[in-house]
């Protein structure tokens, strides 16, 4: 099944992999668990899977969906897809083995551009010369608060063809980033229950870095009760720059 998402930075979203645990704070009101949680009580086969209730939750166990390692090949025209907008690739319990099977597919299907990321990036870090990279690979990591800056340091020892960060919930400030070598930057307010507020000063901050570094700059939202539910417009703009002088309509 192909899923089209609501996600502005993104057109598609595939998951050979569903289900995660808590890692960092960014993980508090995790979008994905509650969406997992809906899913399973509507009886899709994909969140079954309840996990250790102490660290998943109900429907979000790790779970490897091998019969998804055919869909890209049945879509003809280029998409932008998100990898595992309902998992980590890079979780612990996935195994290399199944990891470069989807590299594997990534690189048949070069008429795609796929977009993967990761708040586990020490593990990206010790695998990432194992991989192949092609050219169609976006490689990022999750930056919430300046405490997780170092997964920066690990994404910059990556051979990806762009480097992305997304400072999504953001939940601090993120003063002097160091945006070598990254070519994409997104930033957005947490929605959805207990929703923590973003502040202007952060978003405006990380937009100003992103200009000096000559790093794309995307504003995803401000977030609140639902993601749309206050807007997108930092000083009036839309902020939607894509990396590489790639073009989405959607933004």
């Amino acid at each position: 099944m192909a899923d089209r998402t609501g996600i502005e930075w993104t057109e598609t979203t595939w998951n050979p992999t569903t289900g995660c645990d808590r890692v960092s704070v960014g993980c508090d009101n995790c979008y994905a668990l509650t969406l997992a949680k809906r899913l399973k009580a509507m009886g899709n086969p994909k969140y079954q899977n309840d996990g250790d209730p102490k660290s998943s939750g109900p429907g979000f166990g790790l779970t490897l969906h091998e019969y998804q390692l055919e869909l890209p090949y049945r879509w003809k025209a280029p998409r932008l897809v998100f990898v595992n907008s309902m998992s980590d690739l890079f979780h612990n319990d996935v195994p290399l083995e199944f990891i470069l099977r989807v590299f594997k597919v990534m690189a048949e299907t070069p008429q795609h551009t796929y977009q993967i990321l990761t708040k586990r990036s020490k593990r990206l870090a010790a695998l990432a010369s194992d991989l192949h990279w092609p050219s169609n690979v976006w490689m990022g990591v999750t930056v919430e608060t300046d405490r997780y800056a170092f997964r920066i340091d690990h994404l910059r020892s990556v051979d990806a063809a762009v480097r992305f960060i997304s400072a999504e919930p953001l939940l601090g400030p993120l003063p002097g980033l160091d945006l070598t070598d990254i070519g994409w930057l997104i930033a957005g307010g947490e929605s959805g229950h207990g929703a923590r507020p973003v502040q202007e000063a952060w978003v405006r901050d990380l937009r100003d870095q992103c200009v000096a570094a000559s790093t794309a700059f995307f504003f995803k939202q401000w977030g609140g009760r639902t993601p749309k539910a206050n807007g997108r417009e930092l000083d009036g703009i839309y902020h939607g720059e894509m990396p590489q002088g790639f073009y989405l309509a959607a933004s």
